[in-house]
């Protein structure tokens, strides 16, 4: 009897140990899966990027010319897209923009932070061109010499789930006018920070997983790449309707050529 009870005590405890493992594992990869039920799929129908940048709602707001985050000229060719989240749960991105456009916000290689959108839940804020570089990522690295820097905002009262969509819309966007590859957008974690105890910073923090990239980053990146791929598709939707057009007016041209010829032959040319 007492070796019955303990096999049955033993078989209860493993058991209570894999519903907790399982519920452990279906936690973590649930957020992204009520993400995306809650948003619902990306349509797979083109999309114009005059659309798309409509959608966006952007807002250009740029630090004045020459002077804190931009007041070293330094020219850049964007290779990466380098998401953050701002982990300010009072500031809006207007509050961003006002601080970055008065020299607030201090530190990196030029003295002053800056980067080149902030985005909430129902705008886009551009605060530096694209072609310019920032200073968001990794003092004097790759992530702030060539990427493009976006800080999704936190603030009370913001809808962090359509801030992302919007960050999402964004980034295809800018993936689809530069040129660059879905595997080049990075979390700011991806940029080591030297001479940190922690260099690979936990950003943005609700898309990583114990602080690092995992479902919930892979499927933010996903969705992008979705996005992405509808501007690809309004590519090759123009493209099949010029070849449409090419062949129709060849068509045309031979007809004509072919009753002209006819005319010829009867006398009528």
């Amino acid at each position: 009897m007492k070796i019955a009870n303990s096999l049955f005590a033993s078989l209860a405890t493993a058991l209570l140990l894999a519903l907790s493992g399982c519920n452990s594992t279906s936690s973590t990869a649930k957020k992204s899966s009520i993400w995306e039920k809650e948003l619902g799929a990306v349509a797979q129908t083109p999309e114009s990027p005059t659309e798309l940048h409509e959608d966006l709602n952007l807002k250009v707001n740029l630090i004045p010319k020459g002077k804190y985050g931009r007041r070293l000229f330094r020219e850049m060719t964007p290779q990466y897209i380098t998401i953050h989240s701002t982990q300010n749960p009072t500031g809006d991105a207007y509050a961003h923009a006002k601080a970055l456009n008065r020299g607030a916000l201090r530190g990196g290689v030029c003295g002053y932070l800056c980067w080149h959108f902030t985005v909430q839940d129902d705008t886009v804020i551009q605060h530096i061109p694209t072609s310019e570089r920032g200073e968001h990522a990794d003092f004097d690295g790759p992530g702030n010499r060539y990427s493009i820097g976006i800080e999704m905002c936190e603030h009370q009262g913001n809808n962090q789930l359509q801030t992302m969509e919007r960050t999402a819309k964004l980034a295809a966007s800018l993936m689809y006018h530069h040129k660059i590859p879905i595997e080049n957008i990075r979390a700011h974690y991806h940029w080591p920070r030297e001479g940190y105890s922690t260099p690979n910073k936990n950003c943005p923090h609700f898309l990583l997983d114990n602080g690092q990239p995992g479902d919930d980053w892979r499927w933010f990146v996903g969705r992008v790449n979705r996005h992405y791929q509808r501007l690809a598709a309004y590519d090759e939707y123009l493209q099949e309707q010029k070849r449409q057009e090419e062949e129709a007016k060849k068509r045309r041209q031979m007809v004509h050529m072919i009753l002209h010829q006819i005319g010829e032959w009867v006398g009528l040319g």
